[in-house]
């Protein structure tokens, strides 16, 4: 082999030797490198703080207006004959026989119920939200009127709810011993009506009538006349009054200790004491009246008790 070959062969290993050595060092100059700087993420903005909403409270309910109660007379117990003697001018068959009744001593209302009582109870709901006419008499102080047996003890519930107080409507028997207070007479005054003790109608059926201390054609404001002998007003006329018990024909059998009488069909409930539309003979305190307890009409309303 020539020295001309050796020569180049030599040469061209170096060149490639050296072309390696250039490599590898460009290889370990870049695995020397520091690693490129790690960019930061760009800042985020903070989250806004939202005020929380304030909670909404409800208006607190407005305290429910105290009831007024009605004014009531306490009746002593005792004994009476209930009813009517057959030579009673007026008297009707269901008025006897003539026996002694018990009662224990109980409260009455000392007057009739009033339409500003009933409105009252009308405006807390209750009264089953019944609104009775007052035929343009007036309302407040004037007796109620134009409500059924039903409606009254719709007004005795409500009443004995809001005051925890156990109201209701006389007894026939407790009814007629208040109004005599004592006496056996056709009516508590004497023997026969007048004018100038209770409001009532004309002498014949049936038409309001104003003479004397009754000024009033149709019903009085309650009190306009003086109480009896228990200290109770219009027990006769002005408006008939609701009692508890179901109408019985005759007082054959009815009971003889101030209870009502109650039977299963009941289709007539009792009202005592006249009107301002009736005649004389019917303010008597024996008279006896009775009426489908859904009745509503100008003529009656009704008088609260409590069982002491």
């Amino acid at each position: 082999m020539s020295a001309r070959f050796l020569f180049a062969g030599a040469l061209a290993m170096v060149v490639a030797c050296m072309g390696f050595v250039s490599v590898g060092e460009a290889q370990i100059r870049e695995s020397r490198k520091p690693p490129p700087a790690k960019t930061a993420p760009a800042p985020q903005p903070a989250p806004k703080k939202t005020a929380p909403s304030p909670v909404t409270q409800p208006p607190p309910a407005a305290p429910r207006a105290a009831v007024s109660e009605p004014e009531m007379v306490r009746i002593p117990g005792g004994s009476f004959v209930m009813g009517s003697p057959a030579s009673e001018a007026g008297r009707g068959a269901d008025e006897g026989p003539q026996r002694t009744v018990s009662v224990r001593a109980f409260e009455v209302g000392k007057y009739e119920v009033t339409f500003a009582q009933w409105d009252a109870c009308v405006a807390d709901g209750g009264c089953g939200g019944h609104r009775p006419a007052d035929q343009g008499w007036g309302r407040g102080r004037q007796p109620l009127i134009n409500v059924s047996w039903n409606d009254a003890q719709e007004y005795v519930q409500w009443l004995s709810r809001r005051t925890g107080k156990s109201y209701r409507l006389l007894t026939e028997a407790e009814w007629e011993y208040a109004a005599r207070a004592g006496t056996t007479n056709p009516y508590p005054w004497g023997s026969t009506a007048s004018h100038e003790y209770a409001n009532y109608g004309a002498e014949s059926c049936c038409s309001g009538l104003a003479s004397g201390r009754d000024q009033w054609v149709n019903t009085a404001p309650v009190g306009s006349f003086g109480a009896n002998g228990f200290g109770l007003h219009d027990m006769h006329g002005n408006v008939w009054e609701w009692v508890e018990d179901c109408y019985k024909e005759n007082y054959s059998g009815a009971p003889a200790d101030g209870s009502s009488f109650i039977n299963q069909s009941c289709s007539s409930r009792v009202h005592r004491g006249g009107s301002w539309l009736n005649y004389p003979q019917n303010l008597r305190s024996a008279i006896r009246y009775r009426a489908q307890p859904t009745l509503r009409i100008n003529s009656i309303g009704f008088r609260l008790a409590r069982t002491l």
